[in-house]
């Protein structure tokens, strides 16, 4: 059978199946979009996507859609519709392990859905810096009142303090989440790429030279995860986000183990995923509000 003749017996069985799913759905009242959000264009987008998209190298870096199962892949799909995500914004990837697909929101897409969930107006980030004039109170264990006055020649990537998310609410409640330095390396630290005894970022490393962006990312995704996890699990929108989370962090601690099974040294701990340091929710594994794992998928990486 031709390259192309399989791909499209992919699409049928995949595509077309989610797409009639989806429909489902919204003829049921159990799904409803984002005005702005087209789940054809999202499909059309993801299937460009995962055409050039590789399983890892232990999987000889075949094609995902060849190696993959078709129910993996219509799973990933169906998951990141339902999110109302569209991998053309950089608000999710594929990863694959073994024969396994999932999709794995960015935190561009955690954001997005983080917004959707509880009609946030707004979810930004701001980097601390040394010699920056920062208050805030504690209230009932809630930060509030942060008031930061930041001078423009504060702004150094190597004297960063911490960081801080705030998540609007419509009713003008403002929810802050702060992180110090040390706590946002914590973070880090559970990256596949952060060495056994390493302290601190790699010198020419996304986390060196990007340090203000992935620190704003590390903080903004654990106050969103933190609302996403209080959230009513009633609706078919969460039930997907917590399925596609689960599915995708499955796959990431299969892939680390067997990643490092070969390797002189093994350290459980070290390569659990972590986003929190909350206790796990299984013995293995726990959001990495971490960065986003590296895919192994076409483009480049996204902050």
């Amino acid at each position: 059978m031709s390259n192309s003749n399989q791909l499209a017996m992919v699409k049928k069985d995949t595509v077309d199946i989610v797409a009639a799913k989806v429909k489902q759905f919204q003829e049921a009242g159990e799904l409803h979009f984002p005005a702005n959000y087209s789940p054809e264009n999202a499909m059309k987008s993801a299937w460009l996507i995962l055409q050039a998209t590789k399983a890892s190298k232990n999987d000889n870096y075949a094609p995902v859609l060849t190696h993959c199962t078709k129910d993996s892949i219509a799973n990933a799909l169906l998951d990141m519709v339902v999110q109302g995500l569209n991998p053309a914004k950089k608000q999710g990837y594929f990863i694959c392990y073994g024969k396994q697909l999932a999709f794995q929101r960015s935190y561009f897409g955690t954001m997005a859905v983080t917004k959707r969930v509880t009609n946030a107006k707004s979810i930004d980030g701001m980097v601390i810096y040394e010699g920056d004039d920062v208050d805030y109170e504690i209230v009932n264990g809630r930060v509030v009142n942060l008031k930061h006055k930041q001078k423009f020649g504060n702004i150094n990537k190597d004297k960063i303090l911490g960081a801080y998310a705030t998540i609007e609410m419509p009713d003008g409640e403002i929810y802050t989440e702060i992180m110090t330095m040390d706590e946002i390396r914590q973070a880090w630290s559970q990256s596949q790429m952060w060495g056994k005894d390493q302290k601190i970022e790699k010198q020419g490393s996304t986390h060196d030279d990007f340090k203000q962006e992935m620190a704003k990312k590390t903080v903004i995704g654990r106050a969103c995860k933190k609302f996403l996890n209080s959230s009513d699990d009633g609706s078919l929108v969460m039930q997907h986000i917590k399925e596609s989370d689960e599915r995708s962090e499955e796959i990431e601690v299969q892939k680390e183990i067997a990643e490092n099974a070969n390797s002189e040294y093994i350290d459980a701990e070290y390569n659990e995923i972590i986003d929190d340091p909350e206790p796990p929710k299984r013995e293995h594994q726990e959001e990495k509000s971490k960065p986003e794992p590296e895919p192994v998928s076409a483009g480049g990486p996204e902050f």
